[in-house]
């Protein structure tokens, strides 16, 4: 399973909670350079951020790899997408298919960009983590749905049929 690690604390429970009822072996996270509160932290990304709380949530280390992205300004999902790429073909692993797990609405081009990069040779799911930012079934009430919605559908339609990274 690959998570994506700048998930909010209760997202990566949700992936934990489907690593340990899913037939996984490893969590994977993937994420870019943390921004704020660097000088504070040992961790320097997302990546290594969320591995370390899978494993401060009980999961064996041996089960957790972190796969830092790069520093990108531009196109953050994809760099993830394509340095999972990168490291899975530098590895000993033969996956025959990943589930991604991301974040509400947000997942879908996140499963578009990890599917760009791995198909046809691994099959590319994605799971979703319920977000606590607003209703998803009344997002039109929530400034924050709206804003997500949004956001989101813009980028999508920006993955899906402006971008044409190969």
């Amino acid at each position: 399973m690959v998570v994506e690690g700048w998930l909010p604390d209760y997202a990566i429970q949700q992936a934990l909670t489907e690593f340990k009822n899913g037939s996984y072996s490893l969590v994977i996270t993937t994420g870019g350079s943390i921004e704020k509160g660097i000088y504070l932290s040992e961790y320097k990304n997302f990546a290594e951020v969320s591995a370390a709380t899978f494993k401060k949530l009980g999961l064996e280390s041996e089960k957790v790899v972190a796969v830092p992205t790069p520093v990108v300004i531009k196109d953050r999902s994809y760099a993830s997408a394509a340095e999972f790429n990168r490291w899975l073909s530098d590895s000993n692993l033969k996956l025959q298919s990943i589930n991604v797990f991301s974040l509400d609405v947000h997942t879908r081009r996140s499963w578009l960009l990890f599917k760009k990069l791995l198909s046809p040779n691994i099959k590319v799911g994605a799971i979703a983590a319920k977000t606590q930012d607003y209703d998803p079934n009344k997002w039109w009430d929530y400034s924050q749905g709206v804003r997500t919605i949004i956001d989101e559908g813009i980028a999508y339609i920006y993955a899906r049929f402006l971008n044409w990274k190969s």
